[in-house]
């Protein structure tokens, strides 16, 4: 099986790196001094004060010679149909496009490349944070778990056994979709709130004010969720959501880093998605839209300085 992984920043560089060693592998990404560092010295993977060494090759954007048999997207949201674009030559009639991505809705962009039949959608609960370019420190190891959003899928058991062996424990699931809700019940509440304030996560838990809205959002998720086919308790989920800030107090979230840096957030796939199965459904989520609002207003702060 060839892979192509687009997207070499931290969780590319982990899956691209571990799944080497058991099938070929390219990385692709448009960072050129990022790509000739990993190309010159290997993804250097640390984990329990070990160091492990792998060589992928990294390509820039249309340069890899296609097709392939499974694309793995983990580049911000936001970028994935301009990076699909710029790759189209690796797509082939059976290649296969997997998204590990942040948020939900990303199959509609796959969508445009494929046909639903060569579309897996999947979350990860695996951990990694950058060093330096070429350097990644492992810092959770959880299940994967994909699923097909199309009945035709073939060889979905497959693609689960080539990540198993190469040390990410790999879960298919019949209904994904609920499993990317239940990410999302997290993501698009404690996780963007606690960037919106600019704090750690346990904050969200631990200030009254901050734990009301937390519960809002929660609350609107849960209807969001029940629109589209797929239950949740909300006083299960906020209960399951606290434990999980009280387990991890000091975490900090994708959204707050991009902030904290000034970067682009993927608060319209998060937030933004459960404000958009609202309308679908025809009715709101203020407090959802509330914090896209604030998201991006406070993206253009960090352009102003």
């Amino acid at each position: 099986m060839k892979i192509a992984v687009i997207g070499p920043g931290a969780m590319g560089l982990l899956y691209g790196g571990k799944l080497s060693r058991c099938t070929e592998v390219v990385l692709i990404g448009n960072n050129a001094a990022h790509g000739r560092e990993i190309n010159e010295n290997g993804i250097v993977l640390k984990r329990d004060g070990a160091e492990t060494l792998y060589h992928v090759p990294v390509y820039q954007s249309g340069q890899a010679e296609g097709p392939v048999d499974l694309i793995i997207l983990f580049t911000k949201a936001y970028l994935t149909e301009e990076a699909l674009a710029q790759n189209k030559g690796l797509i082939g009639p059976d290649t296969v496009l997997l998204t590990l991505q942040n948020g939900a809705g990303h199959e509609a962009v796959l969508a445009g490349f494929t046909d639903a039949k060569k579309i897996l959608i999947g979350t990860t609960a695996q951990g990694s944070y950058r060093e330096n370019a070429h350097t990644i420190v492992n810092s959770g190891l959880g299940e994967t778990v994909i699923g097909a959003i199309d009945s035709g899928f073939t060889g979905i058991e497959e693609i689960a056994a080539v990540f198993t062996q190469a040390g990410f424990p790999c879960r298919v699931s019949g209904n994904i979709r609920q499993t990317v809700w239940n990410k999302l019940m997290i993501n698009a509440s404690s996780s963007v709130l606690s960037g919106v304030l600019g704090v750690r996560q346990g904050y969200v838990a631990e200030n009254a004010d901050a734990w009301e809205i937390c519960k809002a959002l929660i609350g609107e998720i849960c209807e969001a969720a029940a629109g589209e086919g797929f239950s949740f308790d909300p006083a299960e989920q906020t209960e399951r959501i606290r434990r999980h800030l009280n387990d991890a107090p000091g975490g900090y979230t994708s959204i707050y880093a991009d902030l904290k840096n000034g970067r682009k957030t993927e608060v319209d796939f998060i937030s933004g998605a459960v404000v958009r199965a609202a309308a679908r459904q025809g009715r709101e989520a203020p407090v959802q839209q509330l914090l896209v609002h604030m998201v991006h207003a406070m993206e253009e702060v960090g352009k102003d300085g």
